[in-house]
């Protein structure tokens, strides 16, 4: 079979291959084409048209092959995917970070923090596109971005950048598994309430947590994400109903500004700024988001899709933690649905769709710790123990894992705190501006002293946050036993001696 092939450019993204092969022999028998060729794609045919060729006794076929859908994202799904990320527990945690600072105070530094993370996210973009263009690899993630940024830069350097992967892998995996325990504690939390409003029994905390956990474990089990998909954007939708009603309840009989603390005092600003951070961070989304878009040249830039994303995140961040703090002042607590009126459908039903959407997500936040240790625990354990069922199991450890230490803490703004303090900290702040420094050092660029004093100076601001974040949050929780043991030892004291 002799084959000739033309392609015709058509109008769209992906052109349409109109491809002409002439074959040899009579192939239609009653009007019917009774052989088509196979393309080597094996794409399907959409088209076929045979014209006769009398003078040589062959025929040529036109097939018209339609291009494969482009499993790439477009800038409206990068946009959505972008909010997703951002967009959880953190901004209902917003109003209590906002009491930690004062009204004004809080709010501007929404705005500071905001830039800094969104800047930080364009330095992490920057630095591995010049990485792969300086290495030739087609996409990075986050700890690879570390690994060759030491690998390729400063030559002293060099030996350190398995270690650099890990220490971001290592903060990675302890940021999403407090994500998790933040979790467990909401959705426990929220329906704790709700059951009280209809049965009023005083059962534990854990209990309430103990059967979420055994809820997730089954859900958990679930391996691909491509199966989550619909449940992740059933969990949006959630998502964007719940904001709606709480926002126009919060904004209802606002009393006045002055009402409310413009600066509250400096020893609770490392509160705020854990709260904060660990609102901002969705840094390690960056990356796979840029890989997988058609025209990741409008992921950046002034007017591209993660300035968009991000104005949009900031702007309801800083609506949620104003408002929220000015309706409920010192009474708010570390999730906003947990100051809404338990004697009404309405509002009990944003606790139950926020605690559905969380339990949803939260195999969507454990899948990363997942993928980066199973496949070298997997090597470990495989001439070991039979495979058949060791992932199972291990996704089942890592859940009660997360149980166990949200058992430990179960105050949703400590942990919030905690984690944003010790781990966003260094993810959303640090880590993107001394990457970007030591990209820099790499044959044929020059580190600016605008660009190095632009990153140390964020490298201090996370750094401070970080270490008084930590040692802050700590503090408040070991505080958090004390009073809890107290209470006991007095409850009981009390008991004995009325029964005396």
């Amino acid at each position: 079979m002799a084959t000739i092939e033309e392609r015709t450019p058509l109008l769209g993204h992906v052109e349409p291959q109109v491809i002409v092969e002439t074959l040899q022999g009579n192939f239609q028998q009653r009007g019917q084409l009774s052989k088509v060729p196979v393309l080597s794609s094996g794409q399907p045919v959409a088209n076929v048209t045979i014209d006769d060729n009398e003078d040589s006794g062959s025929q040529d076929v036109l097939i018209v092959q339609e291009p494969p859908p482009d499993p790439r994202t477009s800038n409206m799904q990068c946009l959505m995917h972008l909010l997703k990320g951002n967009i959880g527990t953190g901004i209902l945690a917003i109003p209590v970070a906002i009491k930690s600072s004062g009204l004004w105070v809080g709010t501007v530094g929404l705005v500071f923090i905001g830039l800094i993370a969104t800047h930080c996210m364009h330095l992490l973009v920057s630095s591995s596109h010049k990485l792969v263009k300086r290495t030739d690899k087609k996409a990075l993630d986050y700890g690879k971005v570390m690994e060759l940024t030491l690998a390729t830069g400063t030559p002293c350097l060099r030996r350190f950048a398995k270690f650099g992967r890990g220490i971001v892998n290592g903060f990675l995996i302890f940021t999403q598994f407090g994500f998790c325990c933040v979790y467990i504690v909401f959705i426990a939390r929220n329906i704790e309430q709700v059951v009280e409003v209809f049965h009023s029994i005083d059962m534990n905390i854990h209990v309430y947590m103990a059967v979420v956990t055994g809820l997730l474990i089954p859900f958990c089990f679930v391996r691909n994400l491509t199966t989550l998909a619909p449940f992740s954007m059933f969990a949006n939708i959630l998502n964007f109903v719940g904001l709606i009603i709480i926002f126009q309840y919060i904004v209802q009989g606002l009393p006045d500004t002055s009402t409310r603390p413009a600066f509250n005092s400096f020893s609770d600003l490392p509160m705020y700024f854990g709260t904060a951070v660990y609102a901002f961070e969705g840094i390690g989304l960056v990356l796979p988001l840029v890989n997988k878009m058609r025209k990741p040249e409008e992921f950046g830039g002034w007017v591209g899709v993660l300035n968009l994303g991000m104005v949009i995140v900031a702007t309801l961040f800083i609506a949620v933690g104003f408002y929220g703090y000015l309706q409920f002042g010192d009474a708010v607590t570390g999730s906003i649905t947990l100051n809404l009126p338990d004697k009404s459908w309405l509002y009990l039903s944003v606790k139950l769709m926020f605690a559905l959407s969380i339990f949803i997500t939260y195999a969507l936040q454990l899948y990363v710790p997942i993928r980066i240790i199973w496949p070298h625990l997997e090597k470990i354990l495989e001439k070991r123990i039979p495979m058949k069922y060791a992932e199972y199991v291990f996704r089942t450890l890592l859940v009660l894992f997360t149980f166990g230490l949200s058992s430990v803490v179960p105050h949703l703004d400590l942990l919030i705190s905690l984690i944003g303090a010790f781990a966003s900290s260094a993810l959303a702040l640090m880590l993107p501006a001394i990457i970007d420094l030591l990209t820099h050092t790499g044959e044929g660029e020059r580190i600016t002293p605008v660009m190095a004093i632009k990153d140390s100076v964020i490298i201090l601001v996370g750094f401070v946050g970080f270490i008084t974040g930590t040692y802050s949050s700590l503090l408040a929780i070991i505080d958090s036993f004390g009073a809890s043991d107290w209470r006991n030892i007095t409850a009981s004291t009390n008991s004995s001696v009325y029964k005396l």
